[in-house]
C-alpha cells in the first residue's frame, strides 16, 4: 500500500506537504479538505492534476464520507493536519474549534480505527496515523526555558485547548486500541502560500497596500519561527520513520518577537519593493491594544527529532523570512485573490456539489 490520506491538505501546512510528497516520494496522496476559508487549491499549483494526486472536499465531522474513502483508497497511513489554527478566531467564535478540532479528530481516529482493524497483521504493523499539533499545547513560558516533549500541558487559548485535547485522544487511541499513532508539535510556521491572517503574510500585504501594520501590546510576546518547507521535510521523516507512540517537536531554533519579526519585514520590504517618495514601511507600524490571555513566549527544544531522526533546519530566520517577502512580491495574483476572495468563489463553483469525491 503506497496510499497516504493528508487531511487539511489545501492549507497552507498541508499543501506544502503534498508538493513535498508528490517531488520527493513516491506516495500516491488522497488531499481531504473540508474547504473552509483557509482551504485554497490555488495553493497546490501544478500537483493538482498529478496523477499521484487525488483531491476529495470532505469534512473530517462526516464519518460516513471517511469510511468510504477508507474502502476505496485503502492507504498505508493518515497524515492529519485539518484543524482550526486561528488563536484570534477561536477567541472570539471558540464552537468551530471544539467541532472541528475535538469532534473532527474524534472522528477521523473512529473512522481509521475501524478501517486498521480490517488490515492484515502485516498491514495494522506498519500503518501509521500521525497527528500534526503546536507548541501552544505547552503553554507559555517565562524568559528561560525550551518545551520538551515531557512538558506539561497548560493550553491557555480556545485554540490550544482544543488542540490538546485531540493530542491527548490520539494518545489514548494508540494507548487502549493499538492504532499505532506519532504526534508532532511545531513552532509558528511561515512561508509561501500563507493565509493572510497570520502576523507575517498579514503585514507583508498590508505594508504593499499602504495600510497599517498593527501591533499588540508592546510587541515583546517571542515566538520561535520555523520555515514551512524545513517543516514537512520533518512531517515526511516522522511519518515515514518515527515511532509508534512517539512525541516528536519540531522548531526552527529562531526566537523572536513580533517587534523584531516587524522590524525585519519592513527593512526587506525597503530593499525589495521601496515606497514611493523615499518613505519607509516602519513609518506604518501601530499599536493596538492586546488580546486576551496573549502567550508570553514559546521556545522548542528539537533535539529530539534531530537525534533520532537527523532533522535540522536548512534555513535560518533571515534566509527564510527573505523567501518568503520575495515569493510574494512575485506571486501578487494569488494574494489579491486571497484578499478579494475571488478564490472562494471558485471553489463553491467547482466543488459545492462534490463532497467526499
Amino acid at each position: 500500500m503506497k496510499t497516504v490520506f493528508v487531511t487539511g491538505g489545501a492549507g497552507f501546512i498541508g499543501s506544502a506537504l503534498v508538493r513535498l510528497l508528490i517531488a520527493e516520494s513516491d506516495w500516491t496522496l488522497v488531499n481531504i479538505d473540508k474547504l473552509t476559508y483557509a482551504g485554497n487549491l490555488e495553493s497546490l499549483g501544478a500537483v493538482q492534476d498529478e496523477p499521484r494526486h487525488v483531491f476529495s472536499r470532505c469534512d473530517i465531522c462526516e464519518r460516513e464520507a471517511l469510511d468510504r474513502l477508507f474502502a476505496e483508497h485503502r492507504p498505508a497511513g493518515v497524515i492529519h493536519l485539518a484543524a482550526e489554527s486561528h488563536v484570534d478566531r477561536s477567541i472570539h467564535g471558540p464552537a468551530e474549534f471544539i467541532q472541528t478540532n475535538i469532534v473532527g479528530t474524534y472522528t477521523l481516529l473512529e473512522a481509521t480505527r475501524a478501517y486498521w482493524l480490517g488490515l492484515p497483521d502485516s498491514g495494522k504493523a506498519s500503518f501509521r496515523f500521525h497527528h500534526v499539533s503546536t507548541d501552544e499545547v505547552y503553554g507559555s513560558l517565562n524568559e528561560t526555558g525550551l518545551f520538551l516533549e515531557t512538558t506539561p500541558y497548560s493550553p491557555n487559548s480556545p485554540y490550544s485547548a482544543s488542540k490538546a485535547s485531540s493530542d491527548h485522544l490520539v494518545r489514548a487511541w494508540m494507548h487502549t486500541y493499538g492504532l499505532p499513532s506519532v504526534v508532532t508539535n511545531c513552532s509558528n510556521n511561515y512561508g509561501p502560500y500563507q493565509f493572510p491572517e497570520k502576523l507575517i503574510p498579514l503585514m507583508i500585504t498590508n505594508a504593499l497596500a499602504g495600510k497599517p501594520l498593527p501591533i499588540y501590546g508592546k510587541g515583546d510576546n517571542v515566538r520561535d519561527w520555523l520555515y514551512v518547507d524545513d517543516h514537512v521535510r520533518a512531517l515526511k521523516l516522522v511519518f515515514e520513520r518515527g515511532v509508534p507512540g512517539e512525541t516528536y517537536n519540531i522548531g526552527g531554533h529562531n526566537e523572536k518577537t513580533n517587534l523584531e519579526v516587524v522590524d525585519a519585514l519592513c527593512t526587506l520590504l525597503d530593499r525589495m519593493r521601496p515606497r514611493a517618495g523615499g518613505r519607509v514601511y516602519a513609518e506604518l507600524k501601530i499599536t493596538v491594544a492586546d488580546r486576551p490571555g496573549h502567550d508570553r513566549r514559546y521556545a522548542i527544544d528539537a533535539g529530539k527529532i534531530g537525534r533520532e531522526l537527523g532533522w535540522t533546519p536548512r534555513e535560518s530566520f533571515e534566509t527564510g523570512l527573505a523567501k518568503t517577502v520575495a515569493w510574494y512580491l512575485a506571486h501578487p495574483e494569488w494574494v489579491a485573490h486571497v484578499v478579494s476572495g475571488e478564490y472562494r468563489h471558485w471553489v463553491e463553483k467547482n466543488y459545492s456539489h462534490r463532497a467526499a469525491q
